[in-house]
This record gives C-alpha cells, sequence and structure tokens, in this order.
C-alpha cells in the first residue's frame, strides 16, 4: 500500500512517459490549477457530485439491506433453509461485473428487454441506456443484489454472538420476536453499524470503476448521472494521456478521504465511543 505511493510525484510534474516519474519536468501545483480551471471545472465537480450522491445511497440502501437479511436469516429455524438462502444470497459476490452487465442487457435492452417490454406493455416506454435519470435507481438494485448477502456475513456473525439467555429471558417477560428484534438484536449491532459504516465513508470519493464502466462504458448519455471520479480519471488518461493530471485527482481523492474518515471517527467517539476506529 506504501510503496506505489511514490507515483503521487506525478502529480507535481508534466509527466512524460518516456522520461519516467522521476526524470519528467516538475511544475509545481500546476497540475491543481488546471483542474478547477473553468474548463475543466464542470466535468469535475459532476463528477464528484454523482460520486458522493451514488455512495451515499450505496451506503445508507446496502446497510439497510445488509442487516434485514442478517436478521431474517437469524430468524430461520430450519438449518438446510437457512444455509441455503445464505449461499444463494452470497453468490452474487462472485460474479464478475462484466457479467452481471450481460444478464443486465436481457432485462433493459431497448428492443428485446423483458423489463423494457413489461413496462411498454403497461404504457411506460423507457429507454434505459438513453435516459440518465432511472440510473440511480438501477445502480443501487444492483449494488443491494450483487453485495447485500456478503455484507451481511459480519452482522449475522455480530447476532449468533449475542447472548442466548437474552432472548430467553425477554420471552418469559412476553416480549414477541418482533420486539426481541427491535429491542435486542438492532441495539446490539448498531456498534458494528457505525464500525462498518466509518469504513465506507473512508471510500465515499471512491466510485466502483469495475462496476461502472462495465455497465455504463463510455455511453456519454449517462454521464450526467453515472460518471464518477474513477470513470473521469480513467477517460482523462486514456483520451488525453495527461497522467499527471490523473494522479492530481486520485491525491485529491485520497486526501478528502482521509479526512472524511477522521471527521467520521470523531462523531463516533462523540456519540458512540465504543464503535470509533481509533
Amino acid at each position: 500500500c506504501y510503496v506505489p505511493m511514490v507515483g503521487l510525484i506525478m502529480a507535481f510534474e508534466n509527466f512524460n512517459i518516456m522520461d519516467g516519474a522521476f526524470g519528467s519536468q516538475f511544475n509545481g501545483i500546476e497540475n491543481f490549477k488546471f483542474l478547477l480551471s473553468p474548463s475543466m471545472l464542470p466535468d469535475l465537480s459532476r463528477a464528484v457530485y454523482n460520486t458522493v450522491f451514488l455512495n451515499v445511497l450505496w451506503i445508507v440502501s446496502g446497510t439497510i439491506a445488509a442487516v434485514g437479511l442478517a436478521v431474517v436469516f437469524n430468524e430461520i429455524r430450519r438449518s438446510r433453509l437457512s444455509k441455503l438462502t445464505q449461499s444463494l444470497s452470497i453468490l452474487p459476490n462472485f460474479l464478475s461485473w462484466v457479467i452481471i452487465a450481460l444478464f443486465l442487457d436481457v432485462f433493459l435492452n431497448t428492443r428485446t428487454g423483458i423489463v423494457t417490454n413489461l413496462l411498454a406493455n403497461v404504457g411506460m416506454k423507457l429507454n434505459f441506456y438513453q435516459d440518465p435519470k432511472v440510473w440511480p435507481l438501477v445502480l443501487v438494485v444492483l449494488k443491494i443484489w450483487q453485495g447485500a448477502g456478503y455484507g451481511s456475513i459480519i452482522y449475522l456473525a455480530t447476532i449468533t454472538g449475542i447472548d442466548s439467555q437474552i432472548y430467553e429471558a425477554a420471552e418469559i417477560d412476553g416480549a414477541s420476536r418482533w420486539t426481541q428484534i427491535t429491542k435486542i438484536t438492532l441495539p446490539i449491532l448498531m456498534p458494528t453499524v457505525v464500525l462498518l459504516t466509518l469504513f465506507s465513508i473512508g471510500k465515499i470519493f471512491n466510485g466502483d470503476f469495475g462496476m461502472l464502466y462495465a455497465i455504463i462504458g463510455d455511453n456519454s448519455t449517462l454521464y450526467p448521472t453515472t460518471d464518477v471520479i474513477d470513470t473521469y480519471v480513467y477517460r482523462m488518461m486514456r483520451t488525453l494521456n495527461e497522467f499527471g493530471l490523473s494522479t492530481a485527482v486520485g491525491l485529491v481523492q485520497s486526501v478528502v478521504g482521509l479526512f472524511m474518515v477522521m471527521i467520521a471517527n470523531w462523531l463516533a467517539k462523540k456519540f458512540a465511543p465504543q464503535s470509533a476506529i481509533f
């Protein structure tokens, strides 16, 4: 993790691939100034907004879905059914986003898509690959389907570690299963939820490049809601060959992420000290 950070020197250079990172001309903070110039700022600000917005949606929806699945798995009393449902929910995590993108095309294809045709039958004509407004919802659904099952493992482990005598005492006192979930399970889960959320906040300025590039690719029509910092940087490197600018964006991305973690950790120490990272 630390050795590649030497390459951050390119953020302060007019990088030339022939001269290398240690032979290119040093230009100070010119790359950062260029990123904030009027010509670059609109696209960069859009990418930053999309990155934060999508990550907030993913963190909130993913946490709710993972906790919900963990609680449901814990309530399934039949061993075989519990193992089957857990295995099926975890399976999507091991599928490549390229494979998922191919499956998605089967559902959303303009002419032959299953979902597209179903909507057309009820009078709703949608061209998913030309309408950027629907993609935040599509990406949230995909993220939950792909990662919620895997994310529920830690929450389920926390639930199984709860002393069963607590539930037995609550049941003797007349508490229903729903009351036990809301008054025992969820409060005990909260420190774990806060801790994992802190880790997620550290990556809030990192878009899921593998997911977005596999699904969206170079479809510029969808950029208003799907273009994130990672795809923006990749496109800059590929089309402009500006490795210095790309490194500058990545450096800003990492520094802001660090400050976000520190702020979130400070809030955690203030309101839930046992959940803080440091």
